[in-house]
């Protein structure tokens, strides 16, 4: 993957254009039925990964494609710095340039990922998106492994277990890369929104 990742972003030099960029249409080797998600590399302008993941995750949100784009990561890695004599341990990102995204790979996603203002394109050969292997998603801590829930976002759940046993809410969001759902509780007499693992709730049927 790295090989990979220093050939892109070699031949990626230039700037952030201000204006917005020309939409691509996706082709039709991007076509995919299965409804199974992987991890696969998005390439960005160098300083643009956070804002990548920030409009993806909204565009998510307003699109309603919490089911079909479950995560959106920018790898961190743990750097010891020394400054002044003192060491300082401070978070640096693993693979600047790129963004981790894991999705569904069909027409409506791949045309929602490369149309993010900031992102270059797919990592794969002629561009075309290749999902992560199993070994190169281990060194960065990322599970593959997903918990299968019968709920999504505006269910109403119940909590089972936990400091926030016998509560009752709406789901807000779903994290299926920290397994857990995002509900608004009664707290001090005003709405706050909290996360609960997948394994302490349970869906309340009507």
């Amino acid at each position: 993957m790295s090989e990979e990742m220093e050939k892109e972003n070699e031949l990626n030099e230039e700037s952030l254009s201000a204006e917005t960029p020309e939409l691509e249409t996706p082709s039709e080797e991007v076509s995919n039925t299965e409804k199974k998600t992987h991890w696969y590399v998005v390439h960005t302008y160098s300083g643009y990964e956070n804002k990548v993941k920030a409009n993806l995750e909204k565009t998510i949100e307003n699109r309603h494609l919490e089911d079909q784009i479950l995560e959106v990561r920018v790898p961190l890695q743990d750097v010891v710095e020394m400054k002044n004599g003192n060491r300082k341990t401070v978070q640096r990102k693993m693979f600047p340039g790129y963004v981790l995204v894991n999705m569904d790979m069909n027409d409506e996603t791949w045309y929602v990922v490369r149309n993010t203002r900031g992102v270059t394109g797919f990592v794969g050969p002629g561009s075309k998106p290749v999902p992560l292997s199993d070994s190169e998603i281990k060194p960065l801590g990322i599970k593959t492994e997903n918990m299968s829930v019968d709920f999504g976002v505006g269910d109403e759940i119940a909590v089972v277990a936990g400091v926030w046993k016998d509560t009752t809410g709406y789901v807000q969001r779903m994290d299926f890369g920290k397994q857990t759902a995002t509900i608004n509780v009664d707290l001090f007499g005003r709405e706050t929104p909290v996360e609960i693992s997948f394994a302490e709730v349970r869906r309340i049927d009507k």
